[in-house]
C-alpha cells in the first residue's frame, strides 16, 4: 500500500434537511443557522473543512436554506455601518466565514436521504475523492478527525469513514459497523454497514460520525441504490457496496475510530448541552457564566 491515491481537496456538506425537531424555530431559520453562543453551527463545519486543508466546499442546499448562503456572502450595508462606528471587532466577525473557503451551491430538489444529496454532488466533484461533512455533529477542533481520515484514505484509497463507540441501547439512532483490526490501533477494516439497527441486529456498537472521505466510485453505486430505510437513498447502502469491492473498483472501506470530543447538535437536548459547554469554555465568558451556571444549579436542586 502506498500514499498514491489521489488527494482530497473538496468538502460536500448537505443542508437541505428540514430540521423538523426544533420546530417552531426551524420554520423560516435553517437549523444549520441556530447559533453556538454567537456562532452558526454550520460555520465550525465549514471551518473544520478548511483546517484538514479543504478550500472547495459545496453545500447542498434546499430552498428554505438561502440565510445559509448569505451567512458566507459579503454584507456590505452592515459592513459599511461597523466600520462607520469604528467596530474592528465586529466587523473582523463578519467577515470571517466570507473568507474561509470558495464556496459553491446546490440545490436538492426533493428530500430523497443522504445518499440522493451526495449524489447531487457528483457534477461538482467528478472523479475526484472528496469529503462528506454532516451539519449535526460538530468535532471538537483540538480532536482533527477529519485530516486523520484523509491520511487513512491516502494510505489505503477507498472510502473512510469516521467511526465511535455508542451505548448498545443508542444503536438504532446510527449506521453501525461490522469492523476487522489493522495493523493501527485507530484503523478498522469495514466489512459490513447496517442504517440503524436494531439493537440485538447491529454488528457491533461502532456508529458512524456523520464524518466521511469518499471514492468517486460511490456515485456509480448511488444511481444503481434503491431507496432503503426510510424510504430514502442511504448513503449506508451504497458504502455497503464499496466495502465489498477492491481498491481498483472504489473500495474497500475503512474506519478510524474517534475517541475524542464530539457534539451533537441534532436533537434539542444535546444541543443545549453543546452550547453550554462551548459557552463554558469561551474566555470572554466563562468567568461570569460558570458561577452564574454554578448558582442556578444550586438554586434548582435546593
Amino acid at each position: 500500500m502506498g500514499a498514491d491515491f489521489d488527494s482530497v481537496t473538496k468538502a460536500v456538506i448537505p443542508v437541505a434537511g428540514l430540521g423538523t425537531r426544533f420546530l417552531p424555530a426551524t420554520k423560516a431559520t435553517p437549523k444549520e443557522m441556530l447559533p453556538i453562543v454567537d456562532k452558526p453551527a454550520i460555520q465550525y463545519v465549514v471551518e473544520e473543512a478548511v483546517s484538514a486543508g479543504l478550500l472547495d466546499v459545496l453545500m447542498i442546499t434546499a430552498r428554505n436554506k438561502r440565510s445559509i448562503e448569505d451567512h458566507f456572502d459579503v454584507a456590505y450595508e452592515l459592513e459599511g455601518a461597523l466600520r462607520a462606528k469604528g467596530d474592528e471587532a465586529r466587523l473582523s466577525q463578519i467577515q470571517e466565514p466570507v473568507d474561509l473557503a470558495t464556496m459553491h451551491y446546490m440545490r436538492q430538489g426533493q428530500p430523497k436521504g443522504l445518499g440522493h444529496a451526495v449524489l447531487c454532488a457528483k457534477q461538482h466533484v467528478g472523479d475526484e475523492p472528496f469529503a462528506c461533512l454532516l451539519g449535526d455533529d460538530l468535532i471538537d477542533p483540538a480532536d482533527p478527525l477529519l485530516r486523520r481520515m484523509i491520511e487513512v484514505r491516502q494510505t489505503y484509497g477507498g472510502s473512510v469513514i469516521g467511526l465511535m463507540e455508542v451505548p448498545h441501547e443508542q444503536v438504532s439512532m446510527y449506521g453501525c459497523a461490522a469492523i476487522v483490526e489493522t495493523d493501527e490501533d485507530d484503523v478498522v477494516r469495514v466489512t459490513d454497514l447496517v442504517e440503524k439497527p436494531a439493537p440485538a441486529e447491529a454488528p457491533s456498537n461502532w456508529a458512524i460520525v456523520g464524518r466521511y472521505v469518499i471514492d468517486p466510485a460511490v456515485f456509480e453505486v448511488l444511481e444503481k441504490t434503491p431507496p432503503g430505510r426510510g424510504g430514502e437513498i442511504q448513503l449506508t447502502d451504497a458504502l455497503r457496496t464499496l466495502a465489498e469491492r477492491g481498491t481498483h473498483e472504489g473500495g474497500p472501506v475503512h474506519g478510524v475510530l474517534f475517541r475524542g470530543r464530539r457534539y451533537d447538535t441534532g436533537n434539542k437536548l444535546e444541543y443545549l448541552q453543546t452550547v453550554v459547554q462551548f459557552a463554558a469554555h469561551r474566555e470572554d465568558l466563562a468567568p461570569e457564566f460558570l458561577p452564574w451556571l454554578r448558582q442556578f444549579l444550586d438554586e434548582v436542586q435546593s
